[in-house]
């Protein structure tokens, strides 16, 4: 199981003033090897090997200081679920529930997810490392102290988020959409961006030189403004 107190926040390295997420570190020890459950409920010190809970209703379960190995989650049903102090490595669902969720100093690694429905969820020191990802639904949801790194991303739906010391390095992001988003030291250097839909919700982010000139046309069009040479 996670080792007792809360070790110091582990901090990323950044420049300029953007704040970086502080992340706490995720140490499981002494787990107890388990199959997937049948049903909603709480579940402490587990390892997930390989198992599979598609279709399973977990609607409203805990998951404390668990790991998932190549665990398969199709159709399974998360809603209200919670993930507090646990890791996943090669996560696995071409549609994956799980609306109004709680992750909490959770790492996610390697995952290959189609749909991911993750809108209302609050996500407190998460790291995704990795993995791809083609739709991401999480509006309206809070996110603070979260770092992907290396993720591919077609679609990325941020529309409402609330998002504090959020970065995002290395990645690939197709489809960017920022419609009332709230962003507070939100760090998009070092990420390819494609599009995005709705410039204004970037006020609060960070982006390189780079991704400035890419972004140029569309800001221009966004204020109306006419370039001739």
């Amino acid at each position: 199981m996670a080792q007792a107190g809360r070790r110091p926040p582990v901090r990323t390295s950044g420049s300029g003033k953007t704040k970086q997420p502080a992340l706490d570190s995720v140490s499981l020890q002494g787990l107890e090897e388990a199959q997937a459950p049948e049903g909603a409920g709480t579940f402490e010190g587990r390892r997930f090997d390989r198992a599979s809970f598609d279709g399973a209703d977990l609607q409203g379960s805990t998951f404390l200081e668990c790991e998932f190995q190549s665990a398969s989650m199709t159709d399974t049903s998360l809603r209200g679920a919670r993930f507090l102090e646990c890791r996943s490595s090669g996560l696995y669902a071409p549609v994956f529930r799980a609306p109004r969720a709680t992750f909490r100093d959770v790492v996610l690694e390697g995952s290959r997810l189609g749909s991911a429905e993750l809108y209302d969820n609050g996500w407190n020191s998460v790291h995704v490392d990795g993995g791809k990802l083609d739709y991401v639904n999480l509006r309206n949801s809070r996110l603070t102290d979260v770092l992907f790194t290396g993720c591919t991303i077609e679609e990325l739906d941020l529309d409402g988020v609330h998002a504090t010391r959020v970065a995002f390095r290395d990645c690939r992001i197709g489809d960017l959409s920022l419609t009332g988003a709230v962003l507070q030291d939100v760090d998009l250097r070092t990420t390819e961006l494609r599009s995005i839909t709705h410039l204004s919700g970037l006020r609060g982010a960070t982006i390189d030189d780079g991704q400035l000139m890419m972004l140029a046309p569309l800001l221009a069009a966004n204020l109306g403004l006419r370039v001739e040479g």
